[in-house]
Formats: C-alpha cells, sequence, structure tokens
C-alpha cells in the first residue's frame, strides 16, 4: 500500500507540475513535508477543473456526477484505483479536511455545467466553493491539526483565494467568455466592459489581498514563504491587470513573464532569510 500510496501522489505532482508551473513553484518553496498533501489537493481540483473546462466532446454532467460519486466513495473506505483521489482521500484524512469544503467545491464545478447569469448571491456561492474551500484545504494541511490556530487563520485563507480567483475571472474574462460563454462578475456585460465596472471589480479585489496578507504573516514558517510567494505573484499580476484598459483585458491575456516570476522568488527567498516576513 505504501508503493501504491506513492505512485498516486506522484501523480498528482504530475498533473500540478504539467499544468501550473506558478503553484508549482510555490509548492517547492513550502517546507518538504508539505509538498505532497498539497500536490494532492491541487491534482483533485484540477481535475474537476479540466472536466467542465475542456472534456468539450464527452458528457461533462455524467463524468464530473462519477467524479464526485468516486470522491466520496474513496474517502469512506479509505481507497480508491483512480490515483489522484486515492492520493486526495488520504489527505483528507490525515489533515481532517471538512467534507463540506469538499461538497463546495464540486457544487461550483457543477455550476459551470449551465449557463449562468451570476447576480451577488451566485457570485459568492462560486467563489466560495471554487476558491476559498481550497485555500482552506490547504490551510487544514499547514495547520497539522492546530485548531486554535485554524480558526484564527480562516478568514485571512478564504480572503486569500478569493483574491486570487477574482484575479483569474479578469485575466481569462476574454477565454471565459469566447471558449465557454461565461461572465463571471454580478451584473457584468462583456460587450459593455467599461473602465468603472473595471475599477469597481478591482476595489474588491484589493480588500481581500489586504485581508490576506495579516494571515500570511501569521503562518508557521515552514508555510510562510511558500504562500508569500503565490500572494506576491499574484499581487504583480494584478498590479499589471489594473495598469491596462478595461478593452485591452477583452483582447487578451495578461501574464507575468518567466524572468519576472524568477525575481520575485529571490526576492521572496531574501525576504525569508531575512526574517522580514
Amino acid at each position: 500500500m505504501e508503493l501504491f500510496k506513492e505512485c498516486c501522489l506522484k501523480c498528482s505532482k504530475i498533473i500540478t507540475e504539467a499544468y501550473s508551473t506558478s503553484f508549482t513553484l510555490g509548492i517547492k518553496t513550502l517546507h518538504k513535508k508539505f509538498h505532497m498533501p498539497i500536490y494532492a489537493i491541487y491534482g483533485f481540483v484540477r481535475t474537476a477543473d479540466e472536466i467542465v473546462d475542456t472534456f468539450h466532446d464527452f458528457d461533462k454532467r455524467k463524468l464530473l456526477s462519477d467524479f464526485r460519486k468516486q470522491t466520496f466513495e474513496a474517502i469512506d473506505s479509505g481507497i480508491s484505483l483512480n490515483p489522484i483521489l486515492h492520493a486526495f482521500q488520504g489527505v483528507v484524512k490525515e489533515y481532517n479536511i471538512d467534507k463540506e469544503y469538499i461538497e463546495g467545491f464540486l457544487r461550483s464545478m457543477e455550476m459551470d455545467l449551465d449557463d449562468h447569469v451570476y447576480d451577488r448571491s451566485l457570485y459568492k456561492e462560486y467563489i466560495y466553493g471554487s476558491a476559498e474551500v481550497v485555500g482552506l484545504m490547504c490551510l487544514k494541511v499547514f495547520c497539522e491539526g492546530d485548531a486554535e490556530m485554524f480558526e484564527r487563520l480562516k478568514k485571512p485563507a478564504a480572503s486569500l483565494g478569493s483574491a486570487f480567483q477574482k484575479v483569474n475571472f479578469l485575466r481569462d474574462m476574454k477565454s471565459d467568455y469566447n471558449d465557454r460563454g461565461r461572465v463571471y462578475f454580478p451584473k457584468v456585460e462583456y460587450v459593455n466592459f467599461s473602465n468603472d465596472c473595471k475599477v469597481e471589480i478591482e476595489e474588491d479585489i484589493l480588500r481581500d489581498f489586504e485581508d490576506a496578507y495579516a494571515g500570511i504573516m501569521a503562518l508557521p514558517r515552514s508555510a510562510r514563504m511558500g504562500v508569500y510567494l503565490a500572494y506576491v505573484y499574484y499581487l504583480k499580476l494584478f498590479r499589471k491587470i489594473q495598469k491596462l484598459p478595461a478593452t485591452h483585458i477583452l483582447k487578451e491575456r495578461v501574464r507575468v513573464p518567466d524572468n519576472t516570476k524568477l525575481a520575485l522568488l529571490l526576492g521572496s527567498y531574501l525576504k525569508y532569510r531575512l526574517n522580514v516576513f
């Protein structure tokens, strides 16, 4: 079983490395004990996200329904022949991750199967399930059973996940609308997306970033640098988006160049070594 578990975790690592260089970089700056558990969480959420975003030639609803069923069967039985689910269920049990978070995440994935005009309530529900609970799952790992620490850092962790997702929504507005017919922001019409509307969204994102920062500084040192690196990367992306007009967002996807990512890593590492955060 140990060999099977090791192979399953490696599968989650491969998926993470293939789909997200930025997230992989953040994981590698965590303490080594956190690497595999966070890979397992990312592998799980990425697989579900791929079902609804890219498996266009298949019955997505059935695939996601089967994935949901297999997820909870794996958690209840302690085993799955799906390596991604076997790795994930092990982390769920080891770190006592609430099933409520998993339910919330899968519910948001189901929402992507239908065309929604997002009002404020649906938007909050989607953000909670697609982003905030992922931050809370990772926080469960970082707290290593310290319930008091988890409760104290719960709100900032959710805010960080929320900030990341909203930045993604802005960055991906063009592809979300053209490829998937989605606009997540409440009362926003893609064809009438204005600078005023963009500024209002950015002010909301900035509040999330501000709420998250204090929580990052209160994380255990073994987790702090990796989360801080993800924070500065997304903040850099956000600042870049802020400088651009709304029309640019609708034309092309904004990116942070690899050399900038490296500079962010080196700067974060220097602060970490000097113990200034």
